[in-house]
């Protein structure tokens, strides 16, 4: 049986006070590992941009915490079966399920290990957290692996329209600024019901459903996929790669005892299960790591490191160029020649001031969200609205990119 702590608040500036109804979730809170969130930011580098996108990963957590018991009680009221357990366990759940992202949240994810999604690592935490605590999560994560019975639990922590996503798009509003990603979370959850072990939405709440896509939309170009934020991760992962290349070549660089165990060695999902303790040294990484490496980095002998570090500290982010088409090899060439011809750079020391990928952005795919009409009949949500067509709905937007640096003068560089 659950217990319950009705003096536990937290003051949050996007919902206000927080009440921890659980009393465990403040055991798990307390937690290096869940502490270590306060460390990470939940926006990457996107304050380089949006000066006041400088909240963590721990706010965020928090705020899906407060959503999901809103929603808990609103399921409850309508006559939905979810027993005090379950409650506890879906709650934990979502407050859980970032703790797996590395130092800057996504723009390291592919660049401090290797082919390892951060909810991978989020439950093997999980999953060790659970040891610690005697099982306490046994029923979390078989939620958070969709393993539960009562699916409709899953739903609320992953699917198309589930707290992560309703926290998310309205905290990253309120830090950054982009009103256009502000949504009716309170309606919205309001308006949540279960069809068939189904998360649904009445259809009364259909238009708050369209402005909750349409800001998704919106808040991925002006906030997570704006051009200036691509740039600056991408000299990022530069930096690093450059790192980790001088380090396997016998250089000791300047790093934390953890960053410098993934800048020597590239761990999968396979070397975090059978390397001993190096769990623990990724949950000894956050953001520090990386911003005290590059501080020290500035000044050393190797001139790519030293300057994209600088770069970054100085935010004299490269220029990126966006286009519908992929850039040809020829265009990616043509940057890397003249970098050579203007700082008498080899062309492996020129590659790491070009830097190309793609983007896409895709709001909703057809059949995530269902509508309860008031005979009781499910509608998919796409093709029940009246203002939005599927394919604007539905349609990926792909966008290509190319950065490098905005001055190629060698005194400047």
């Amino acid at each position: 049986m659950s217990t319950y702590n009705r003096h536990k608040i937290l003051n949050d500036p996007v919902y206000g006070f927080v009440t921890l109804r659980h009393s465990r979730a403040l055991e798990l809170m307390d937690h290096p590992y869940l502490q270590r969130l306060r460390r990470i930011s939940q926006l990457g580098l996107s304050h380089l941009v949006y000066p006041g996108a400088v909240h963590n990963r721990f706010h965020h957590a928090v705020g899906c915490l407060f959503l999901m018991q809103q929603a808990i009680d609103t399921l409850r009221a309508k006559g939905v079966d979810i027993t005090n357990e379950e409650d506890e366990a879906v709650c934990f759940a979502i407050l859980l399920h970032d703790i797996g992202h590395g130092p800057f949240s996504h723009a390291l994810e592919n660049s401090i290990v290797q082919d390892i999604h951060h909810e991978d690592v989020s439950e093997l935490i999980m999953e060790k957290l659970n040891e610690e605590f005697g099982g306490l999560l046994d029923l979390a994560i078989q939620i958070f692996q969709n393993k539960y019975h009562k699916k409709f639990l899953h739903q609320l922590v992953s699917s198309q329209l589930d707290m992560d996503r309703l926290d998310y798009l309205a905290r990253d509003s309120f830090y950054s600024g982009v009103t256009e990603g502000k949504v009716g979370s309170e309606r919205i959850i309001k308006m949540l019901d279960v069809e068939g072990d189904q998360l649904v939405i009445e259809e009364k709440g259909i238009y708050s459903i369209e402005k909750f896509i349409v800001a998704r939309r919106l808040m991925y170009w002006q906030g997570y996929l704006h051009r200036t934020v691509l740039s600056a991760e991408h000299m990022l992962m530069l930096a690093l790669k450059r790192a980790k290349e001088l380090s396997r070549n016998g250089e000791i660089l300047f790093a934390s005892p953890a960053f410098r165990t993934f800048l020597q060695n590239d761990y999968d999902k396979d070397g975090f299960v059978k390397t001993e303790g190096i769990l623990d040294k990724f949950c000894d990484l956050d953001d520090s790591d990386i911003l005290n490496a590059m501080k020290a980095w500035r000044h050393h002998p190797d001139r790519v490191l030293s300057d994209l570090s600088s770069r970054l500290l100085d935010r004299k982010l490269f220029r990126i160029e966006m286009s519908n088409e992929p850039f040809s090899s020829e265009d990616i060439q043509e940057r890397v020649d003249n970098i050579i011809n203007r700082w008498a750079l080899t062309e492996e020391e020129a590659k790491y001031y070009v830097s190309f990928d793609s983007v896409d952005n895709q709001p909703y795919i057809e059949g995530g969200i269902m509508l309860k009409t008031k005979d009781g009949e499910l509608v998919e949500f796409a093709k029940a609205n009246d203002n939005l067509s599927v394919e604007s709905l539905t349609r990926k937007v792909v966008k290509s990119f190319l950065c490098y640096p905005k001055d190629l003068s060698p005194r400047q560089a």
